[in-house]
């Protein structure tokens, strides 16, 4: 028997859809038994036959019920393995799913930005423009490579602030670091290189290549960034490096390196992906050229973001393709279309060439600086000769190198987690289990300088 409610919100003939629903999948409703007709389940439960018939209808349509002609209709035969488990089942594996672990008020997480920081009111009119003016394009599918406009834009950006020499025909716009580097790895499949890492290092390229099938090769960073000794006898064709601004520790690939680096890739038809992740963050001395802005014609995929600046929430970031990888790509990627709403392209790209992108890096900059220097002060301050500062001058972290302590990085990371702050492990950039327990990663992009004095005192009262 169902028991319609004639005062809920809720429809009859949904209503009665979920229990018969329900009595089907729990067995109540035998497989193949025959259904009371319209009209007389219509007349017991006082409703009308459209009500009836609707959650029929629904039901047939979704294979709980099926009809016969002139028959009426009849319960399916659903497999066993298709029933859902008795809730009491499925309450019992809830139960054992662990509980999120609570974080911090404090988070030193590296890649955290200001959350007042971005510019909403010039984006909402760089949108609006774009909105009136790009109709005719919104019921389009865009270019594969992003749009022209933007592309552009990045070209113009790039040639002046990072010495970029590049066409817009070889700029792929992209959502994010791990699309980018899905795409080389696609494009350099056929040959599946051995790929060199910085270890430490960014540990996303290393899921990334590993799911693509390719062998990666742990290579030691020092103070000169990438161990190129190491490299040329990795056996590795493929070589992925943060030389402006090493990820984690902040150094700097001197040139004497990257030209070397360079002439590796050229010798041995090999490639290097510079990822150029945070290049506009330097506050001290000018800016690093990069690898591709020495030998534009020479084996460099190029990759930036606007992640680390603008938003990574607008999931915008570009490659720039050396043109023997350009022919390959388009073979590959011709029938896809970018993953970049054409409309944030749009408004990306208006924002850019009125001047808005070169205002907010210059803000940024400004900003940033002062947070970095307040990280150094508060360190300086409450660890004194405890803790040595490594990759300051640039980004938005740096990595505490302690001393006189001897607490695993799990430790340090728990004690830390009960004074309300939160860090990211420096293991997670080692290639091998374990890494350095005396290093620890302070980002500082998302917290106000008061804040940051705060959370350093808080870490060394846990730790010492």
């Amino acid at each position: 028997m169902f028991i319609l409610d004639h005062h809920s919100k809720l429809p009859l003939y949904t209503q009665l859809y979920d229990q018969m629903k329900a009595s089907v999948l729990s067995g109540k409703l035998p497989s193949h038994s025959k259904l009371l007709s319209v009209r007389e389940l219509a007349a017991e439960l006082s409703i009308s036959r459209n009500t009836v018939e609707n959650a029929y209808l629904e039901l047939c349509a979704e294979g709980y019920i099926y009809s016969k002609p002139r028959s009426g209709y009849f319960v399916s035969a659903l497999a066993p393995d298709a029933l859902p488990l008795p809730s009491p089942r499925i309450k019992e594996q809830r139960a054992h799913l662990p509980e999120p672990e609570p974080k911090g008020s404090i988070d030193f997480h590296p890649a955290r930005l200001d959350p007042d920081t971005f510019p909403t009111s010039l984006w909402r009119r760089c949108f609006l423009d774009s909105l009136r003016q790009s109709r005719s394009a919104l019921v389009q599918y865009g270019d594969p490579q992003g749009e022209l406009e933007l592309r552009c834009s990045i070209r113009h950006y790039l040639e002046r602030s990072r010495g970029v020499a590049c066409a817009p025909e070889q700029i792929v716009i992209c959502s994010g670091l791990q699309q980018s580097l899905g795409i080389v790895a696609q494009i350099l499949r056929e040959r599946r290189p051995a790929v060199a890492l910085e270890n430490p290092g960014f540990h996303l390229p290393r899921s990334i290549f590993r799911n693509h099938g390719f062998e990666t090769v742990p290579i030691a960073v020092g103070s000169g960034g990438l161990d190129l000794d190491a490299l040329e006898s990795s056996g590795a064709t493929l070589a992925y490096v943060t030389p402006s601004h090493q990820f984690p520790t902040g150094c700097v690939m001197p040139i004497a390196n990257r030209l070397r680096l360079i002439e590796w890739a050229n010798a041995g038809d090999r490639l290097v992906i510079e990822d150029d992740y945070d290049s506009e963050l330097r506050y001290h001395g000018k800016p690093i050229p990069s690898l591709q802005g020495l030998h534009p014609d020479g084996n460099i995929v190029y990759l930036g973001t606007f992640s680390k600046v603008l938003s990574p929430a607008l999931r915008v970031s570009y490659l720039v393709l050396p043109y023997p990888l350009l022919s390959a790509y388009r073979r590959l990627f011709r029938d896809y279309a970018c993953t970049v709403s054409l409309l944030e392209q749009a408004t990306l790209a208006r924002f850019m060439e009125q001047g808005d992108w070169d205002r907010h890096l210059r803000r940024m900059r400004t900003l940033y600086q002062k947070k970095h220097d307040a990280m150094l002060r508060a360190v300086e301050t409450h660890f004194g000769r405890k803790a040595l500062v490594l990759g300051q001058g640039a980004g938005l972290h740096l990595v505490l190198e302690l001393s006189q302590h001897d607490l695993s990085e799990k430790e340090l990371i728990s004690r830390a987690r009960s004074k309300g702050i939160e860090l990211f492990p420096y293991s997670a950039t080692c290639a091998e289990e374990g890494g350095s327990c005396s290093r620890v990663v302070l980002g500082f992009g998302g917290l106000k300088p008061d804040v940051i004095d705060r959370g350093v005192e808080l870490l060394v009262q846990a730790w010492y």
